[in-house]
């Protein structure tokens, strides 16, 4: 027997083979895993496009159509549904919740942005205290601060009807203070990831810290900004809870200053026993239309800020 046949023979020893073997089976399970990875997408794909689908050809349909046959296309596409909707209430809700989302998304990102640079890129004492106090706040649940919440604001609302009850300034600042921890936990981890070097070029020219902050800094982190800001408006846009808690008139007479999601909800149950489901569904989608133009305008950059900081 030769020193060859010896060694394949050798229990424990690897034995010949094709140079081919390995790449083709992690092509096979490589394979495999593509399948079902892609089926998973499609089928997610297809729960989210959908309802979406559904909703906005129900606003171009009749009661008896939709009662008849809820996936068959709409005879005639008018928008007769789209004004019925704006006049039941629909686009004073809209209106208030364009102005809410203005005054919170605008704080939010600048004191965020802010407080995440300053915990980011400067060393101080407390400051790691400061950074895990607002990510505790990321994980307390809004529905515990209910009560002392409608409390806080009722009182405030003493001190200056501006910040009370029904008010736009007191959601805006409840807003703000419910965003503001994954914002700052967002761009903290952002801001670490940018490089120094330019920053400390402008400090040595002449620049100061507010300065640097806003020409130099906030340039570079555009892409997180974006992303971190399309979350706010999605959660804010799309919040119920808190309007209904704070957002309901205190007086007789008083305007009414209900959010968007509100007047969803009042559309349905303003009917009674009228069925008005075209109504209801042109709502819907007046609600939807907002956030899906927002969202894919900003794909790219929200892809961006999500994988920069993996890709650094």
């Amino acid at each position: 027997m030769s020193t060859l046949d010896k060694a394949a023979s050798l229990p424990g020893q690897r034995t010949g083979s094709r140079p081919g073997d390995r790449p083709q089976r992690f092509a096979e399970g490589g394979g495999v895993l593509n399948v079902f990875s892609h089926g998973f997408l499609a089928l997610w794909a297809a729960m989210i496009v959908l309802p979406l689908a559904w909703v906005v050809l129900g606003s171009f349909k009749t009661d008896s159509q939709i009662n008849g046959s809820a996936w068959s296309w709409p005879d005639t596409f008018k928008f007769d549904a789209f004004g019925r909707a704006w006049e039941k209430g629909i686009g004073g809700f809209f209106v208030n919740t364009l102005i809410v989302l203005s005054g919170s998304l605008t704080l939010t990102m600048l004191l965020g942005s802010m407080a995440a640079y300053v915990l980011a890129r400067y060393e101080f004492k407390g400051n790691r205290v400061i950074y895990y106090l607002f990510v505790a706040g990321a994980m307390f649940p809004v529905y515990l601060a209910l009560v002392p919440l409608f409390f806080m604001v009722r009182n405030l609302g003493e001190v200056s009807p501006l910040l009370g009850l029904n008010s736009y300034l007191g959601l805006i600042l409840v807003y703000v203070a419910f965003s503001l921890p994954f914002t700052v936990f967002f761009m903290y981890s952002f801001f670490r990831t940018l490089p120094t070097a330019v920053h400390e070029a402008a400090m040595l020219d002449g620049c100061s810290h507010t300065r640097a902050f806003f020409r130099i800094m906030v340039p570079m982190a555009k892409p997180g900004l974006i992303s971190v800001g399309i979350f706010n408006v999605l959660g804010q846009w799309n919040q119920y809870i808190l309007p209904v808690t704070l957002m309901q008139p205190t007086t007789a007479g008083e305007a009414d200053h209900s959010m968007l999601a509100q007047g969803l909800v009042n559309l349905a149950f303003q009917s009674g026993y009228k069925s008005d489901a075209p109504a209801l569904f042109a709502g819907m989608t007046i609600a939807m239309l907002p956030v899906l133009v927002v969202y894919l305008s900003f794909q790219r950059q929200v892809q961006a800020g999500l994988t920069s900081a993996t890709l650094k």
